[in-house]
């Protein structure tokens, strides 16, 4: 793989692990290049996903740029996501709740910090779901999303309201629950509570 091939390589692995539009500018100040030779490889990679027909085009919105599914295969899309909305929750996702409960509104990146990994999946998951949803953008650079929870959680969870959540346990209990079960997570223990959230709890 020459350079070049290896640079757009990079752009589509940003893109698609991004899954929300990025600027040119952000694009280029990571990989250490020009602007302008990181907008000819994102046209590049355009034309490659076009030629071949592929379900995956790049669009540029107001300026940045974003991995998408083509719209002539959004019933097909559409379809699996009402699959996908109606499987029951990961312990991953639970965990990614947890976070966005307890602190009432929390960023990508601060969810993935306490994590330690990738959480693009459990958020898209708990957003289909209708149980996170975005609060707005925060006033830093790159105006990263914020998420918070709604009201469709504090149903599913039968709270009413945040304040109700019940208090996080000790350092030192969760180091016994960890020590008396072998357990790497609280919810471990829980996985007779998973939830399967139909389109029925809407239902008022």
């Amino acid at each position: 793989m020459n350079k070049e091939n290896n640079i757009i390589a990079k752009l589509e692995a940003m893109l698609f692990a991004s899954g929300e539009p990025v600027e040119a500018s952000k694009l280029a100040e990571l990989l250490e290049l020009d602007i302008e030779s990181v907008t000819k490889m994102l046209a590049h990679l355009g034309d490659l996903y076009d030629d071949r027909n592929s379900g995956i085009c790049l669009v540029r919105i107001d300026g940045k740029y974003q991995l998408c599914t083509r719209e002539e295969y959004a019933d097909d899309v559409r379809a699996l996501l009402e699959i996908k909305k109606n499987t029951p929750l990961s312990q991953a996702a639970f965990e990614v709740l947890a976070i966005v409960a307890y602190n009432k509104a929390v960023t990508k990146s601060f969810i993935e910090q306490i994590r330690g990994v990738d959480c693009s999946g459990s958020i898209a998951n708990l957003v289909q779901k209708g149980l996170i949803e975005e609060k707005g953008r925060m006033d830093l650079p790159g105006r990263p999303l914020v998420y918070g929870t709604t009201d469709r959680f504090l149903r599913c969870f039968s709270l009413n309201s945040l304040d109700d959540l019940p208090d996080l346990p000790s350092v030192e209990e969760v180091e016994k629950i960890a020590k008396d079960n072998g357990q790497t997570s609280l919810f471990e223990s829980d996985n007779d509570k998973i939830l399967k959230i139909n389109e029925d709890d809407e239902a008022e």
